[in-house]
C-alpha cells in the first residue's frame, strides 16, 4: 500500500506528542521546541492513563502545560487530553506526525517498538525522533516524581510554573 501525504505550502503540517506528562519537564518543553521548527502546529498530548496515580489531575496537567508555553509567548501549540489509542488521538487532530524524544539507547529501542506498532496501525503517521539535549538526558518525570516524594530539589528539571504547582508547601502553589 503506497501512502501519498500532501506537504505542499498550503498543507498544515501537524505534530502529536504523547505523553503522561507527569510532570512536564524542561526536556519536554525543549522537545515540543525544536518539533515546531519541523511542524506547523504541535498538539500536546496527555495521556489518560488510569493505571497511574498522577501528581495532578490531567485537567492541572494541561493548564500547567498551556500556560508553559504561553509564559514563553510559544504559539501553535494545542494541548488537549486523550485516552484512547494514540494513534485515533493523534488522527483526530489531523495530525501527520508524531514527536517522541530519545534520551538514551534504551528509550531508542522501547521506542523503535512502538514506532513499529504505530505504523502498522496508523500508515500514514509518521513518527519523529528528538534526541534530548546533553542538559536534558538525565531529566525523567519519574526522577521529578522521587525527588519530590524525598523532598529534593525539583526546580532544575521543571519549567518554573510546574515546581510551584508541585512545591509541598501550599503557600508556593499558584491561587
Amino acid at each position: 500500500m503506497t501512502v501519498h501525504t500532501d506537504f505542499s505550502r498550503n498543507s498544515e503540517r501537524v505534530g502529536f506528542y504523547p505523553g503522561t506528562f507527569d510532570p512536564f519537564t524542561l526536556g519536554h518543553l525543549d522537545i515540543a521546541r525544536r518539533a515546531l521548527a519541523v511542524v506547523d502546529r504541535l498538539v500536546i498530548g496527555v495521556a489518560l492513563n488510569p493505571g497511574k496515580a498522577p501528581r495532578l489531575t490531567s485537567e492541572e496537567r494541561c493548564a500547567a502545560i498551556t500556560e508553559t508555553f504561553t509564559a514563553a509567548s510559544i504559539e501553535k501549540i494545542a494541548v488537549a487530553p486523550f485516552k484512547a489509542l494514540m494513534v485515533e488521538a493523534a488522527r483526530a487532530h489531523g495530525a501527520q506526525f508524531v514527536i517522541r524524544g530519545l534520551r538514551s539507547e534504551s528509550d531508542l529501542a522501547s521506542e523503535m517498538t512502538m514506532a513499529a506498532v504505530n505504523r502498522r496501525l496508523a500508515p500514514e503517521l509518521e513518527t519523529l525522533f528528538f534526541t534530548a539535549r546533553e542538559e536534558h538526558r538525565l531529566i525523567s518525570s519519574s526522577l521529578v516524581r522521587e525527588l519530590l516524594a524525598y523532598g529534593g530539589d525539583i526546580r532544575p528539571y521543571l519549567p518554573e510554573n510546574i515546581a510551584r504547582r508541585l512545591l509541598p508547601n501550599a503557600s508556593e502553589r499558584p491561587t
